[in-house]
């Protein structure tokens, strides 16, 4: 393997006069020198004892794809633009500071121990310095102000006074700022053994000492130094100063573009502020970072550059790879950086209309950050194309299962390569599906794992439920970007952490996701400690709420109002990990992972004994219909003539429509309107095989026809028996999106809206029907 650096230790005056001529300059992703007072006296002191103060390491310039913009160090004077010959990675502090301190008669600029600017001249002490008992770096380097008058007394009273040689020589005290320029400092020596404190022959001697334990080290002082050779890549001269430079601020990709391209006299920082200006007016976009938004524009580059080598070769193993790792990025030519910046803010834009369609509102709350770059990717190169519905649920699909399926917790550079690829392709229709959408996995008993935001699959979640129209406690209405800023919305137990401590819940199962959902802080308040008997009676109190209403409220959040109020969190949380579960399952359009009991709840012997699908049902019917609860005595036979009546099977479509483009609710088939079980047997003479398997088919068959076969299995269909009576309990959850009910008239089909309103199906028309849908889905 070719050898890319010399090593070598070099004269301390060989690099300061480098420095001093401009031959030797710092790579301007360097920050500024901050070295205070105390550091610098330290750092003379160990070079006047010949003790090591570490190596520096240089880049040997020339390589043209290793172009940065340069600077010169703090203190060079020179008389115009210089070509420097090496470029300073590690070593700026101290050779600034030595530059500063021993070649400039100006004051050097540094802090003193409050962090205050000053201004310090750099002696040593002559008498100190020889005294084998004193402190070299305490007592023998001496700074001293910028007009070298060392004031007591508040600045009443002069202690030291060195603003002439004279002065200087009076009290012993050498100025460091001539140590390496062998003339001055000879012209002092002269001074002062001629007229120096003391015996001349006693000065001369005591000069002689000096002059060897003091000047002759700095004169001598030799720097291990590390050169780095031209041909260094850049990615590697990037680690390089990464790995030396421990101690400062991490050297990022920006920071070596940034060089790189004010080489050509562009200003990436500059850009890079205007854009984060931007960014910064939208909740989402807020905490981006600029290396985030170079891998953007960098996956939209080496898109384009391997879709343009595709169209005109077809060996796609030679095509270049797409990529945005940090190689790739310093890549990343100045002239591709502004043919596909603006279409990387483009895609940031239109991903943060796609975020918020999936109610995820701040940049806190995206499950994971890191899919912003591929998702902006995507957009940024789909454009409006994105927009359209089936590409939105395309889109959709491959989001969550990235984040439900917990895909990006590593190799993510890799994954945002491929997720690109494969959604555009999807969306061309030239592949099936994502890899990560077919790669990703829900195992049901993860669920109980979810306690915390720092959980991908948790943050997921918090969206989805306000996503399937959770409704806000406080007012009704169903949770938008408005109503979770405006009343604290967060993610909150259901059952308090009190109560479920005082009732034996175990911690692990209190915090899981399945006993939190979305509550503003209003009701959070109410909540406190208690029950939930007891704080849903005052909910209902203090916000003069109905309790109808309220379990209207309850069932979009896809909770029980009968196991809340009868503070049972058993039933509760069976219900609900089941609801989870296909909220999941719908998001990311394949099965979640069961064991072939169906047994992962926690309490899942206690919810299949048949008893309490029979209670559940006839706490149901002693409620009466409601806004979330309607009675069909059958599905599709009318007890007034013994014949099949359509008009009958209309209803239980239209009433689950209602259902679904509401809050969600439960039909209980089998029940007339008085709440006298009439059984869905009164059917079985108009179904398949007569009985209740033939039911099913038949319920499902007609919910396929009549809306969409998707909906078929949104529903969750239970049965019991009650009096020898079958009933059917139908669960909707509420849909994301608008769904139509066909209804045949005159031989064609219309589609027909329905809604629940107060505890009636009703049909909406026209304006009515916008603005509904407006409201219920505003994204």
């Amino acid at each position: 393997m070719e050898k890319r650096f010399n090593s070598d230790a070099l004269p301390l005056v060989h690099l300061l006069r480098q420095a001093g001529k401009g031959d030797l300059q710092l790579p301007n992703f360097q920050r500024g020198w901050v070295w205070d007072d105390n550091h610098i006296k330290s750092l003379l002191a160990s070079i006047s004892l010949s003790y090591p103060i570490g190596a520096v390491m240089t880049l040997k310039t020339g390589n043209s794809d290793v172009r940065f913009r340069f600077r010169p160090l703090e203190g060079v004077k020179l008389s115009g633009s210089v070509e420097p010959e090496l470029m300073l990675l590690d070593g700026q502090q101290r050779l600034t500071s030595l530059f500063l301190a021993l070649n400039s008669p100006d004051p050097v600029p540094t802090r003193d121990q409050r962090g205050k600017s000053v201004g310090r001249h750099y002696y040593a002490d002559i008498n100190a310095c020889l005294d084998p008992a004193a402190d070299r770096e305490e007592q023998g380097i001496v700074s001293v102000p910028k007009d070298r008058v060392v004031r007591t007394d508040f600045g009443r009273t002069v202690q030291t006074d060195l603003r002439t040689r004279s002065k200087e020589i009076a009290v012993e005290m050498f100025p460091l700022d001539i140590v390496l320029d062998s003339d001055k400092t000879t012209d002092w020596q002269m001074h002062y053994v001629g007229s120096g404190p003391g015996d001349p022959k006693n000065r001369i001697k005591k000069w002689k000492q000096f002059e060897r334990e003091i000047i002759q080290p700095f004169e001598h002082y030799q720097v291990p130094t590390i050169e780095l050779d031209k041909s260094t890549p850049k990615d590697a001269v990037c680690q390089v100063f990464e790995k030396v430079n421990t101690g400062s601020v991490t050297l990022t990709v920006f920071e070596l573009l940034t060089a790189t391209y004010a080489a050509d006299d562009f200003n990436l920082r500059d850009d890079w502020k205007r854009r984060k200006k931007r960014f910064e007016s939208h909740e989402l976009t807020q905490g981006i970072e600029a290396t985030a938004f170079l891998q953007i524009v960098t996956l939209l580059a080496t898109y384009d550059q391997r879709r343009g080598y595709l169209q005109a070769n077809p060996d796609r193993e030679k095509a270049p790879a797409v990529l945005c790792n940090r190689r790739e990025v310093l890549r990343l030519s100045l002239d591709n950086y502004k043919k596909w910046s603006t279409v990387a803010e483009s895609g940031l834009k239109r991903t943060v209309r796609f975020l918020q369609g999936e109610h995820i509102f701040r940049y806190k709350d995206l499950p994971y950050a890191t899919q912003l770059i591929p998702l902006s990717a995507v957009f940024g190169l789909l454009g409006k194309k994105a927009e359209s519905s089936r590409n939105k649920q395309r889109l959709q699909q491959w989001f969550w299962c990235g984040v439900l399926g917990e895909m990006y917790g590593s190799s993510i550079e890799t994954r945002f390569a491929n997720d690109l690829q494969d959604c555009i392709s999807r969306i061309e229709d030239k592949a099936e599906i994502p890899r990560t959408v077919r790669d990703a996995q829900f195992q049901a008993n993860r669920l109980l794992e979810l306690r915390t935001r720092s959980s991908a699959a948790y943050k997921g979640l918090y969206a989805l439920q306000m996503k399937h129209g959770s409704r806000d406690f406080k007012t009704g209405n169903p949770i938008d970007a408005n109503a979770y800023f405006e009343n604290a919305v967060d993610i909150r137990h259901v059952f308090s952490g009190r109560w479920c401590s005082a009732n034996k819940v175990s911690a692990n199962i209190a915090n899981c996701i399945v006993n939190k959902t979305v509550i503003d802080a209003h009701t959070n308040r109410l909540i406190g400690g208690n029950a939930p008997s007891v704080y849903l009676q005052r909910i209902e109190t203090s916000d003069k709420i109905l309790g109808q209403e309220l379990n209207a409220i309850l069932v979009s959040h896809d909770i029980d109002p009968l196991a809340l109020r009868q503070d049972d969190f058993k039933r509760f949380f069976n219900h609900r990990f089941e609801r989870l579960l296909r909220q999941i399952a719908e998001a990311m359009g394949k099965p979640v992972n069961r064991s072939a009991e169906r047994n992962e709840s926690p309490f899942f012997d206690v919810d299949s004994a048949p008893g309490n699908i029979e209670a559940r049902i006839k706490a149901l019917i002693a409620g009466g219909e409601n806004q979330v609860v309607e009675f069909k005595s059958t599905g599709r036979k009318d007890l007034r003539t013994g014949g099949k009546n359509p008009a009958i099977e209309w209803a239980v479509v239209k009433t689950l429509c209602g259902f679904m483009n509401t809050h969600g609710g439960t039909l209980l088939i089998g029940v007339d309107d008085h709440g006298t079980t009439v059984g869905i047997e009164q059917d079985y003479s108009f179904v398949d095989h007569r009985n209740r398997d033939g039911w099913d088919r038949w319920l499902t068959d007609t919910v396929s026809n009549a809306m969409e076969e998707l909906a078929a299995t949104e529903l969750s269909v239970s049965f019991c028996s009650i009096d020898d009576k079958t009933i059917a309990c139908i669960d909707v959850r509420p849909r994301t999106k608008p769904i139509f009910a066909k209804e045949a008239v005159k031989g064609k089909k219309r589609d027909v809206f329905f809604t629940r309103i107060g505890g009636a199906t009703k049909e909406l028309q026209g304006q009515a029907l916008i603005d509904y849908q407006r409201k219920r889905w505003p994204n």
